[in-house]
C-alpha cells in the first residue's frame, strides 16, 4: 500500500469524507474551499499602554518538588488558584495559576519512573488537566468532560457547565475538588507540557494562565554532551492582550467559544516568554539548550536570531515534540505552531563579546515581531564549555508505513453554517471516528482548508509525506502536533500501544478546539 496520495486524489478523498451535504452547505465544492488563503486568527488589541521590550529579565519557572517518593513513584501536589501577578510594570494581572505562578512550576520526571500529580481546584470554574505529549492511560489523559469541580469554599462561578452548541449536557467522570493523574512515563526523554483541557473552555483557561512544562529525562539523553543545568532553559512563548485594568483581555462568550470576529483564533499584541513581556537573558559565550514551546492559543511564529551568527544555521535542532532527533537539523529560522516544541542548541560563542541577539518573529508585525533578547557576555574569552552536539543523537524506531493495516482520512473544515468540523461533524463525546487496534500500525491522513495545528493524543507519530511529497523541514522526529496550512494534506504513521480507551484527535488552535473541532478515537 502506498502511503502517499496525489493532490487530485486528496481532493477526491476529502470530498468523500465530508459527504455531499457538508460540501453543499458551504455553497462551493471542497476543492475551492481547500484553496482559500485563510488566516490563523484576529488581533485583539490591548487597552492599556504597553511596556517597551527588553526591560525585564527572563524568569525561569520553578521546579516542583515531590511531596513524597517511594520505590517506583514520585508524588506531586498542585493547587489551581487565582493569584495577582505583576506582568505589566504598574498593573496587577489576575492569573489562573498552577501553584501560584505563570507558567506553572516545571515537573521533572524520569523514563520508567511513575509520576502521580494530584491537582486541587480552587478556581471559580471546573477544570481538566492534560499532559500534552504524555503516553498516558485514558483515565489520566484529561478527557475534556472528566472535570475537577471547584473545591468547597472556592469562589462562586458565573460560567455554565461545559457543552457544545446544540448538545445535551454531557456527563463524564466528575470529581469534586481534586483528582490524581497517574503518568507511567514509559516514554523517551522529551519536552512535554501540561495545560487545561476542559471542553469548550480550553482557550480562556490557557489564556488566563493554566500551562506549565513537564520535562522527561532518560539515560540515552544523559549520555550525550548537550548543554545542561543553568544552560538548559525552557521557553514558553505566548501572546496575550491586556484590558485597561491590567487583566487578561479575552473575547469569551458565556458559553463555549468566542465572539464571532475571533472564531478563527485570538491573537494578542504582547509576547510573553515564561510570563514576562519581551524579556532578556544574560548568556555566557557558550552553548545553550533552548526548549521552545509555542503555548499560544492560535498564533504561529517564525523564529530567527537577529543578527544571525557568522555562517548562519544558528538554531541547531536536536529534538521535537517526542524527544531527540536521529541527527541534528540546522536552521536559520523555525516555524512553530501552537503546541509544537523544538529543542535547539544555540552557541553564543559564535558572537562577538557584548552582542545583543534578538529572537524575532518573522510572522509578526508591530509589537509581535519581537520575542526576547539574549545579551552575550562582554568577556573576551569564551566560557568553559564541554558541551557539544553529536552528529548522531538517537535511534528513532518509526514504524514502516508500508506495514500499515489501515489508512484513515480526516478532513478539518469550517462549514459556514455548522462550524469547525472533522469529517463533517462537530464534536460529540462518545461519537467515535476511529477504532485502532492496540499494536496496529496505521497511516492517518489529515486534510485542511485553513491553518490547523493537529494534535493526536496517546502516541507520537512520524510525518510520512506533506502534499504528496517529502515531509517538510520542520517535520523531523517524533511528533504529537503537526502544522497544516490551508490546502495542505499530511500523512502520518503511528503504532497504537499499551492503553485501551477513549482518546482525542483535535485542532490545537484553541478557539477551533472550543468550537468543536475534536474527535474521539477508541483503542482496544
Amino acid at each position: 500500500m502506498s502511503a502517499r496520495v496525489s493532490r487530485r486524489r486528496l481532493l477526491g478523498l476529502g470530498a468523500a469524507a465530508l459527504g455531499a451535504g457538508a460540501v453543499a452547505a458551504a455553497g462551493r465544492p471542497l476543492a475551492d474551499l481547500l484553496l482559500q488563503p485563510g488566516q490563523p486568527g484576529r488581533l485583539l488589541p490591548s487597552q492599556t499602554p504597553l511596556p517597551g521590550p527588553y526591560q525585564v529579565p527572563l524568569p525561569i519557572p520553578p521546579v516542583l518538588r515531590p511531596v513524597r517518593t517511594d520505590a517506583v513513584t514520585d508524588h506531586y501536589e498542585l493547587t489551581q488558584r487565582v493569584v495577582q501577578l505583576h506582568i505589566l510594570p504598574d498593573l496587577p494581572t489576575s492569573v489562573w495559576s498552577y501553584g501560584g505562578s505563570f507558567p506553572g512550576p516545571t515537573i521533572v520526571s524520569r523514563t520508567g519512573r511513575r509520576t502521580v500529580v494530584r491537582y486541587r481546584n480552587e478556581l471559580p470554574q471546573p477544570v481538566v488537566v492534560h499532559l500534552h505529549g504524555g503516553h498516558t492511560p485514558a483515565d489520566s489523559d484529561g478527557y475534556p468532560i472528566d472535570l475537577i469541580l471547584p473545591a468547597a469554599g472556592s469562589p462562586p462561578s458565573d460560567d455554565p457547565m461545559p457543552g457544545m452548541p446544540g448538545m445535551a449536557q454531557p456527563h463524564g467522570d466528575v470529581a469534586r475538588g481534586e483528582r490524581a493523574y497517574m503518568y507511567p512515563m514509559n516514554q523517551r526523554a522529551a519536552t512535554l507540557w501540561y495545560h487545561d483541557h476542559r471542553m469548550g473552555f480550553t482557550g480562556p483557561g490557557v489564556w488566563r494562565g493554566l500551562a506549565g512544562f513537564h520535562l522527561v529525562h532518560d539515560d540515552e539523553e544523559d549520555a550525550l554532551p548537550l548543554p545542561r543545568g543553568e544552560r538548559d532553559i525552557p521557553l514558553m512563548i505566548v501572546d496575550r492582550s491586556f484590558a485597561a485594568d491590567g487583566s487578561f483581555r479575552y473575547p469569551s462568550l458565556h458559553a463555549p467559544g468566542v465572539t464571532e470576529p475571533y472564531r478563527d483564533g485570538v491573537l494578542g499584541d504582547v509576547i510573553l516568554v515564561n510570563g514576562a513581556p519581551w524579556p532578556t537573558l544574560n548568556t555566557k559565550r557558550a552553548r545553550y539548550r533552548l526548549r521552545l514551546l509555542n503555548a499560544s492559543n492560535a498564533r504561529r511564529y517564525r523564529l530567527a536570531l537577529d543578527p544571525p551568527p557568522a555562517g548562519g544555521s544558528g538554531l541547531v535542532q536536536i529534538g521535537s515534540d517526542g524527544g531527540l532527533l536521529t541527527r541534528p537539523v540546522y536552521h536559520d529560522e523555525l516555524e512553530i505552531a501552537p503546541a509544537e516544541r523544538f529543542d535547539v542548541v544555540v552557541d553564543f560563542a559564535r558572537y562577538r563579546p557584548g552582542t545583543r541577539v534578538r529572537l524575532v518573529n518573522r510572522l509578526g508585525s508591530g509589537t509581535t515581531t519581537e520575542v526576547m533578547r539574549f545579551d552575550v557576555s562582554p568577556a573576551t574569552r569564551t566560557a568553559p564549555d564541554d558541551s557539544g552536539v553529536p552528529d548522531r543523537l538517537s535511534t528513532v524506531d518509526r514504524p514502516d508505513p508500508h506495514q500499515a493495516t489501515t489508512t484513515r482520512t480526516f478532513v478539518f473544515h469550517r462549514d459556514r453554517q455548522t462550524g469547525w468540523t472533522i469529517n463533517g461533524s462537530l464534536y460529540r463525546p462518545g461519537r467515535v471516528l476511529a477504532r485502532p487496534r492496540l499494536g496496529a500500525v496505521e497511516v492517518w491522513r489529515f486534510i485542511t482548508d485553513f491553518h490547523h495545528p493537529i494534535h493526536l493524543h496517546l502516541n507520537h507519530f512520524g510525518v510520512v509525506s506533506r502534499n504528496s511529497s517529502s515531509p517538510g523541514r520542520y517535520d523531523s522526529g517524533w511528533k504529537d502536533t503537526v502544522d497544516l496550512r490551508p490546502a495542505e494534506a499530511v500523512e502520518v504513521v503511528t503504532r497504537f500501544t499499551d492503553y485501551p480507551g477513549t482518546f482525542l484527535l483535535h485542532c490545537h488552535n484553541l478557539e477551533h478546539e472550543d468550537m468543536a473541532m475534536m474527535a474521539d478515537f477508541v483503542t482496544g
